[in-house]
């Protein structure tokens, strides 16, 4: 049974496996270039909370060279949705075309057949997410290094987030695949669903996952140090932080280290020494704990989603 299963998932799994070979194809030779780089710049004797002229110049020319390429991988977070997708395409065409009445009517009984159409796409998909984050993590060290990973680009694809992502979609397609029976709309709306969910949890809910820290500070006074490679969240008042628009700040901007009170506000001075500037965010600590918590939201309602695909297949189909 368990080899039947493979059989019928060979192209699903030749396909995923394909877009993995893609993408190490194009993160492993600039990856080794960006390593490279950020080795002969001496960019590690850089990361202090304020660094020197020449290590603003040096990050900046960095950072100028290979952002094109940071960007680009921000796309590259649709890609357990599409992989948890066609993972649960062979269950849901089953389904479609009746096929699996042949099987339900040799010596295999309804739940085995199910457990094992369920595990195998399980598997691939836990073993390919597991290859994403370490290429990703690896590609991106470099920019973490210079600005932290609490980006919302660095953050779904590091940790263990990309595990939820990949069982999240493919419990979604499957739920819809076995209520539907039409593979082509199960999957379109699957994605949808996906698309939507991620937007949706990096705008809104990620910040609320983990209750985030307050900072406040006078305008006559440096940023405080806590401040280093952390999210910010939203602020108030003149002191302007580094890649964030004040007041309004999403979530996923990076505060940057040499974040400091804007030139207008130090010539203001005195006049301006009574104005506080307060800011919510989550600081680097928070990576693992927002983490853990994410990934459980995601891989959670999965479950839930695959049990009751798994219900429905048992129960419902005849």
């Amino acid at each position: 049974m368990t080899w039947v299963a493979l059989r019928l998932q060979r192209t699903e799994t030749l396909i995923t496996a394909a877009i993995l070979a893609l993408i190490a194809a194009l993160l492993i030779p600039t990856g080794i270039s960006m390593a490279d780089a950020y080795s002969h710049d001496g960019l590690s004797a850089c990361l202090a909370l304020n660094p020197s002229a020449p290590c603003m110049n040096a990050i900046g020319d960095f950072q100028s060279r290979f952002q094109s390429l940071f960007n680009l991988t921000a796309w590259f977070t649709l890609i357990p949705g599409i992989v948890g997708v066609m993972l649960a395409a062979p269950f849901v065409v089953e389904l479609e075309s009746g096929t699996y009445r042949l099987a339900w009517t040799q010596s295999v009984t309804r739940r085995r057949w199910i457990a094992t159409k369920l595990g195998v796409p399980i598997v691939t998909g836990l073993v390919l997410s597991g290859a994403l984050i370490l290429l990703f993590t690896w590609w991106r060290a470099p920019f973490v290094h210079l600005n932290g990973r609490m980006d919302a680009t660095t953050f779904d694809s590091e940790g263990i987030v990309v595990i939820g992502y990949t069982l999240f979609a493919f419990g979604l397609a499957l739920a819809l695949g076995v209520v539907f029976r039409r593979a082509v709309i199960a999957s379109t709306l699957a994605f949808i669903g996906y698309f939507v969910s991620r937007i949706f949890v990096d705008v809104w809910l990620s910040q609320r996952l983990v209750t985030p820290d307050h900072a406040a500070w006078k305008s006559n006074q440096p940023q405080p140090a806590n401040l280093f490679h952390a999210n910010l969240i939203s602020q108030t008042g003149p002191g302007l932080v580094k890649g964030a628009v004040p007041g309004s700040a999403p979530f996923g901007a990076n505060v940057h280290a040499n974040v400091h009170v804007s030139g207008a506000v130090a010539r203001a001075g005195q006049h301006l020494s009574n104005f506080t500037t307060h800011v919510v965010y989550q600081p680097p600590s928070h990576f693992w704990p927002l983490q853990l918590t994410e990934t459980g939201l995601f891989a959670g309602i999965a479950l839930v989603l695959i049990a009751f695909a798994a219900w429905w297949t048992h129960e419902r189909v005849a």
